[in-house]
């Protein structure tokens, strides 16, 4: 039987993407050999793993003991991510980020091959390689791998979960949103976005999971776990300065316009909780109209603007608006989408210290750019629906008489 030519092509593509991620491990592996300090981060997720294993406590010490004389960081994870984190107790301590890097590339191959298919269409064979490629010389996600991150993966979970899962009504459906989740509070922001769906037993199932799993944590560490929910949980400052520039939430914005000021934090809340309006309105919308891709982008942008700390690796959702944008033709879109993550503008714009508190306005429009572009855009999003609902409504109005 001979082989279809998209069907070769199509395996070509996914063999170029596979020789990419096994150009990431090899990297890895050199990483490792080579004694080099990266991924600060995979060497946290690590130690959290091997402090749970030997009866050490998570949150009491500044740094965990089974960290690398290099990294000197707290863990700043649920007490349900350690557990989570045991796999790679098993994986010698240089190359965890070679694992994790490599692990994260095939979650944004997971992510493109998601977002960019519908029935009907399939990507280009050199979609895959080409855009997973392109999608390291963004700012959030080269940042992502080079720390050791799994922004990424947890990603890769929350968009099979809502775009595969929950589509297919798999009675799995909410479990990989409530995974992520417990090992990131952050992910929670999905569970609104099922329920406001129509996903009531996905919604619920994200819920039980996460609940599950932290609960199993306070039957195995309860001292620890009582301690992360009643202190670590609710300071935002624990994982770093809030006002830092590569905070790109509405705190972040609040914090260095005010410089720190007590009142900072209810500020950013009420400008969210505005926000929140146009955002799940826009939300709703384009679930019924079937662009559930779209509808997803909107929770992740408008999550990133609600959470605390939003560090600029955070917002690797980057990626599938990309794509989204591609697989729709809009150019134009997708060009300044990758433009401003590709730009590293938070790398140029002063800041460190107290910088940020003495920005101008031109700074301080290019310092909050990532807040900034997301806020209108929702907003610009909320308002063009607006726009075609009324247009739709008046329509619908004179139909009837033109019947007659």
């Amino acid at each position: 039987m001979s082989t279809s030519r998209p069907a070769s092509e199509a395996r070509t593509g996914r063999l170029l993407a596979g020789a990419l991620a096994l150009l990431v491990f090899a990297l890895g592996v050199v990483v490792w050999l080579a004694g080099w300090h990266v991924g600060a981060d995979s060497a946290v997720y690590r130690a959290g793993a091997l402090t749970l294993l030997h009866g050490d406590p998570l949150y009491t010490r500044d740094v965990l003991t089974a960290l690398p004389g290099w990294v000197r960081l707290p863990f700043t994870y649920t007490p349900a991510a350690a557990p989570l984190f045991l796999p790679l107790a098993l994986v010698p301590s240089g190359l965890v980020w070679g694992v994790i890097a490599v692990l994260s590339v095939v979650a944004v191959m997971v992510v493109i091959t998601v977002v960019s298919s519908s029935p009907g269409r399939s990507l280009a064979w050199w979609a895959l390689p080409a855009g997973t490629a392109a999608a390291l010389a963004l700012e959030p996600v080269w940042k992502t791998l080079f720390l050791g991150q799994i922004n990424l993966i947890l990603m890769a979970f929350v968009v099979l979960d809502v775009l595969v899962l929950s589509a297919r009504r798999s009675r799995f459906a909410g479990v990989l949103i409530g995974v992520a989740a417990a090992i990131k509070l952050t992910p929670l922001i999905f569970v609104p976005h099922l329920f406001f769906t129509g996903r009531w037993k996905d919604g619920l199932r994200a819920v039980g999971t996460f609940v599950a799993l932290e609960a199993v944590m306070f039957a195995v560490i309860p001292v620890d776990a009582a301690r992360f929910w009643r202190d670590s949980a609710t300071d935002p400052s624990r994982v770093g300065s809030v006002h830092w520039i590569f905070n790109q939430s509405l705190n972040g914005l609040v914090n260095r316009a005010s410089a720190l000021a007590p009142w900072s934090l209810a500020v950013a809340a009420g400008v969210a909780a505005m926000l929140a309006v146009p955002a799940v309105w826009l939300v709703v919308r384009l679930h019924r109209r079937g662009e559930n891709a779209a509808a997803l982008l909107v929770t992740a942008f408008y999550g990133l603007l609600l959470s605390p700390v939003s560090w600029s690796h955070h917002w690797v959702w980057c990626v599938p608006l990309i794509a989204l944008l591609v697989v729709k033709a809009r150019w134009w879109a997708a060009a300044a989408v990758a433009v401003l993550f590709a730009s590293q503008i938070v790398m140029l714009v002063p800041n460190g210290g107290d910088a940020e508190f003495g920005w101008g306005l031109g700074w301080s429009v290019l310092g909050n750019l990532y807040v900034l572009a997301a806020a209108l855009a929702i907003l610009g999003l909320a308002l063009r629906e607006l726009r075609m609902s009324r247009r739709s409504a008046q329509v619908a109005a004179v139909a009837p008489g033109l019947a007659q």
